[in-house]
């Protein structure tokens, strides 16, 4: 029932759209008839709900100790889970973290933000999977910083092969809450009140 109220959620906000003659440019350069943008999603109080609820059914048996992705997108997203997973069960404690695109000149220079230590065990997390490069480069950050890194958790996996296939290779196991598969058969949505 989740899974169905997110899917309508993604519609009705707009935030999949297909267009099969002009397509839509990827971060990676790509056009693609599909448009997903997770921060319209995550814009709105009842959908980041859905989507931390789902997260935490998917990952609450992990061991995990902390939640972070790459900047921007990956802060509302895990800051959203940890909080969920906090009001859920109080002993779950995710501390969050963020991976810098860069390492900042100043300061102490650092790319990961967050009091985690090294050795926690964390799951990086994203909006959405297409070749899983963002993914693999919070993961590597992650850790170099001396964390434990054995699985990722995208909003929507784009269900490309060579996505799959490079976090396979680094020991990553993907969760996903849904796909673009999802999506297509879920384009008859009709809108939900906000």
């Amino acid at each position: 029932m989740i899974t169905a109220q997110l899917i309508q959620a993604f519609h009705s906000t707009r935030a999949y759209q297909e267009d099969h003659d002009r397509g839509f440019r990827l971060a990676s350069g790509r056009i693609s008839p599909y448009y997903i943008d997770c921060r319209i999603v995550l814009s709105h109080p009842r959908p980041r709900q859905l989507v931390a609820a789902l997260a935490y059914e998917r990952i609450k048996h992990l061991e995990v100790q902390a939640i972070g992705g790459l900047e921007i997108g990956a802060i509302p997203l895990a800051t959203t889970i940890s909080d969920f997973g906090y009001r859920a069960l109080p002993q779950c404690e995710w501390s969050t973290f963020v991976v810098r695109k860069q390492s900042k000149d100043h300061g102490l220079g650092k790319l990961i933000e967050g009091d985690i230590p090294r050795g926690a065990r964390a799951l990086i997390v994203d909006d959405v999977m297409t070749t899983g490069g963002s993914l693999l480069k919070a993961t590597h950050a992650a850790r170099t910083a001396g964390l434990v890194v054995t699985h990722a958790l995208v909003i929507v996996d784009r269900q490309e092969a060579s996505g799959h296939d490079a976090l396979r290779r680094e020991g990553i196991e993907l969760i996903s809450l849904l796909t673009l598969a999802d999506l297509r058969a879920g384009s008859s949505c009709k809108p939900i009140d906000r």
